[in-house]
């Protein structure tokens, strides 16, 4: 070996000795881990990013975010009130209508002043002593020549006024509606409008646009009556005995503590181990929150106390000794019920055999 190898190999050995110190310091410091894949629990877009968010991570009990605005979906129920409604002219007069009808010159004793209802038949009727004058079909002033000339046969000279006090059609826009399918609401003889995705203000400006074909400058007001579109879930394992699992809908306020008061508290079968499973855009991302049920109860600690925002699931795990008593219970249930068959089988082959079959006597007595 010539004087140049040996020099190579002698500065290779340096760099071994030098190195394999160092790994081993570090190893000390920092011990040996396996990398292990932790669930991220990050804010997801949308009602993490709502208004109102000061703070890193996600939200707990003092430290909640103002949801999104309203979005309307199926099967969220709207009210909406009749706030400006007049008809286009013509309007023609039909039942159930209501007509203010005022009539000067009427006897003393027998008025006519109020709110009159245009009966089934097309009637509007003014008292007994005058009758009834028909009125379907006609506009207000038509209608108010239709009552004077009935009233000249009762009275000399009647000035009659009548204004149209309520359309039978509004009962069809105010009130409960609810949302369907095809995301609409249904305003009667009015058709339907498309509400799906939109703000109650969008809804609010939608339902005026549509009500302008057949009205004079409408106005409506609208709210959400009922909010079914926006829940969250609570699932509870049920330890060999199939899993419950509740919907509940979204107040914008609820706690992991007041969506597991919404089913009593934990079973017999479950366990403390408890999370909540956020849906995120990406679905390759798995979001888990856990949840310290001890340090939420007996020790008051919000921090993982999260807030619950809409498509959660707060799952409560099962109890693994009670689920394996229950699948030991199954695996073992078969097998007994076949013993149980077979001793009973056998039991009652023993009693009717021997002496029992030969008329019960001592069998060294009978020959």
């Amino acid at each position: 070996m010539s004087e140049a190898s040996r020099q190579i190999r002698r500065i290779r050995c340096r760099q071994i000795f030098c190195v394999v110190p160092t790994l081993a310091v570090l190893m000390a410091v920092g011990g040996c881990r396996t990398a292990q894949h932790q669930p991220v629990a990050e804010p997801t877009p949308g009602p993490q990013q709502a208004v109102g968010q000061f703070h890193s991570g996600p939200p707990r009990e003092l430290s909640k975010v103002v949801l999104p605005t309203y979005r309307i979906e199926p099967p969220d129920i709207l009210m909406i009130d009749a706030l400006h409604i007049v008809p286009r002219p013509p309007y023609q007069l039909r039942t159930l209508d209501a007509l203010s009808i005022e009539v000067q010159g009427t006897l003393p004793d027998s008025p006519i002043a109020g709110v009159f209802p245009v009966e089934p038949g097309g009637l509007v009727h003014l008292g007994s002593r005058y009758g009834s004058a028909r009125v379907a079909g006609m506009t207000v002033d038509q209608a108010k020549r239709a009552i004077e000339e009935h009233l000249r046969a009762y009275l000399r000279e009647p000035v009659v006024s009548v204004a149209l006090a309520a359309m039978a059609s509004q009962q069809q826009i105010a009130g409960e509606h609810l949302v369907s399918p095809d995301g609409t609401v249904t305003l009667g003889g009015y058709g339907s409008v498309p509400v799906v995705g939109m703000t109650i203000t969008e809804a609010k400006a939608a339902i005026e646009r549509h009500l302008a074909q057949f009205l004079e400058h409408p106005e409506v007001s609208v709210d959400v009556f009922a909010y079914n579109s926006k829940v969250y879930y609570v699932v509870t394992q049920g330890a060999g005995l199939g899993d419950g699992v509740y919907r509940f809908p979204v107040t914008g306020n609820e706690t992991v503590l007041d969506a597991i008061s919404q089913i009593n508290g934990l079973e017999q079968v479950s366990s403390k181990r408890i999370w909540i499973a956020r849906p995120t855009v990406d679905p390759s991302r798995c979001q888990v929150l856990p949840v310290s049920w001890d340090a939420i109860t007996a020790q008051a600690s919000t921090s993982t106390n999260y807030q619950v925002l809409p498509g959660d699931r707060v799952f409560i795990a099962e109890d693994k000794l009670i689920a394996f008593d229950t699948n030991l219970g199954k695996l073992i249930a078969p097998i007994e019920r076949i013993m149980g068959f077979t001793l009973l089988g056998t039991g009652t082959a023993t009693r009717l055999s021997g002496p029992v079959l030969r008329g019960g006597g001592n069998p060294s007595t009978n020959f």
